[in-house]
């Protein structure tokens, strides 16, 4: 059953198209990931999911939210929902237990009933022992579990989190993967966008990339690395991998990609790109198997769009 389900969804901003033409369903109970540069429309899908942008007047397509349009039913949605958003705003002049007592009242939440229940998300988020930290106190990963556990505290059927571990080290990305693991076993559906494409293999279910606010791609991650991309790259410097192999003739079904300074090989056969090491005569190289990021940038592009 589908949480979320956005069909030929549309909105322009002065002429310009953010969003065209979408189409995506998001089922109960699990990660989707939504993919793109920046400028590629994503956030704006994310606010017009929850209520916070509205889709062109003129536009035919839907968004239904547990059954709800967010154009007339956003207080239902956010009652059902949790939202990260890009931004840590929290309130700096509160302590930690204080932002978050301020943000239950704005769900009913009698206080006993909001004590217990930020009590168990700082345990969970491991910030019991910052409660009463003020904000300007805690560290940039700090705010960020802050922050999710201000969106949880509805007990929420549907979180959304838009670039939940942007500027974050790796010990904090991979602590709120695995707290995202747990939500989402529990039954909690996710949303999110994200930057990082090992974020979106290790936690998604499901990843939708987008380019200039049309859908490219969409699949599990790992079906999208087998059907998109070869198995193995090769990375050379380009200036070095122009002068091992300027005039050599390179194995059969090698694929090559020359940009920003460095020259990749793509072969399904790890053999005929050791084929291509020898060449290079003890010089250094990076050989790898193929990831995400290797179908994003081949399904958007290597360059800057004007929105970058």
């Amino acid at each position: 059953m589908a949480v979320i389900s956005v069909s030929h969804i549309s909105k322009t901003f002065e002429g310009m198209c953010a969003v065209c033409d979408l189409s995506f369903a998001v089922e109960a109970g699990s990660c989707f990931g939504l993919l793109g540069p920046n400028g590629a429309g994503k956030t704006t899908m994310m606010k017009m999911i929850y209520g916070a942008a509205a889709r062109d007047k003129k536009c035919s397509g839907t968004i239904e939210v547990f059954g709800f349009d967010p154009a007339c039913d956003e207080l239902s949605i956010k009652y059902l929902s949790g939202v990260v958003p890009q931004e840590n705003n929290l309130d700096d002049e509160l302590n930690v237990i204080q932002n978050l007592l301020v943000y239950a009242k704005f769900y009913g939440l009698p206080a006993r009933v909001a004590r217990e229940r930020i009590e168990t998300l700082l345990s969970f988020l491991e910030l019991s022992e910052k409660a009463k930290a003020r904000i300007r106190e805690l560290s940039g990963g700090m705010k960020r579990r802050l922050v999710i556990a201000r969106a949880l505290l509805n007990n929420p059927r549907l979180l959304i989190l838009d670039e939940p571990t942007t500027g974050l080290d790796p010990q904090v990305r991979h602590l709120i993967w695995e707290k995202l693991r747990q939500l989402r076993a529990g039954g909690t559906t996710i949303l999110l966008t994200t930057h990082y494409m090992e974020e979106a293999f290790q936690i998604c279910d499901r990843v939708l990339i987008m380019d200039k606010g049309r859908k490219v791609l969409e699949d599990q991650p790992q079906k999208l690395l087998e059907q998109n991309i070869e198995r193995y790259v090769l990375e050379i410097p380009q200036e070095q991998a122009a002068k091992a192999i300027d005039g050599r003739r390179l194995p059969e079904a090698v694929r090559v990609d020359h940009a920003m300074g460095i020259s990749r090989f793509y072969c399904d056969d790890l053999d005929r790109l050791k084929v291509v090491t020898d060449m290079l005569d003890g010089q250094a190289y990076y050989l790898r198997q193929a990831n995400l990021e290797d179908v994003f940038l081949k399904a958007t592009g290597r360059g800057l769009n004007e929105k970058q």
